[in-house]
């Protein structure tokens, strides 16, 4: 992007919380972690030290602000929402975070996952909080989730070369599959633990 084209101030303002008006801003805002992630430079890394393809609690907590943003607080998070902590968790080689992240995508994924199945999900800041247990909330069963949401999670997480094992045991609950031991969980999606 170009100065002249007048993006870097849209995308500068699109990472603050208030100036987010929807989930759409709220993805694209994810967006912008996801490449300071990659390059170690940009807005969300200013004034600090940041390598290349590390995220650190600062970009753990950015993704937790963008996402409980006041416009989008009660609203489930989108599937672009959640394609952009993928996305994210994909870039991140190195993690100094103590875990905040994969929490964080773990439950996103999960409030996406039910809330496009028609279930009922509470607020983002319930329901994405690191104090919040995400079994209080989640769905435990695989009654009335939605089968093509699950594969796409299940797609989401094929190949990857971090797996995310809260996700994982939910989404091997909600299917059913958790009377499988554990070291048989990886054959379910096809990624390695």
């Amino acid at each position: 992007m170009t100065a002249s084209a007048g993006k870097p101030a849209e995308r500068v303002g699109a990472l603050e919380p208030s100036d987010i008006s929807c989930r759409n801003t709220a993805a694209l805002a994810l967006t912008i972690v996801r490449d300071g992630v990659i390059t170690g430079e940009g807005p969300t890394t200013k004034g600090r030290v940041h390598f290349s393809r590390a995220l650190d609690a600062d970009d753990a907590a950015w993704c937790a602000r963008i996402l409980t943003a006041t416009a989008v607080e009660h609203q489930p998070v989108s599937r672009a929402e959640a394609e952009a902590l993928f996305e994210i968790n994909d870039a991140a080689a190195e993690r100094s975070d103590d875990g905040r992240f994969d929490d964080l995508l773990a439950k996103a994924v999960v409030h996406h996952a039910a809330s496009a199945s028609g279930l009922p999900v509470p607020s983002r800041t319930v329901a994405l909080s690191p104090d919040t247990a995400m079994e209080s909330w989640a769905p435990t069963k695989a009654v009335g989730v939605d089968t093509e949401v699950l594969e796409w999670i299940a797609s989401q997480m094929r190949g990857k070369r971090r797996s995310n094992r809260t996700l994982m045991r939910m989404v091997a609950t909600i299917v059913g599959a958790a009377a499988l031991p554990l070291s048989q969980l990886p054959n379910v999606f096809d990624i390695g633990m």
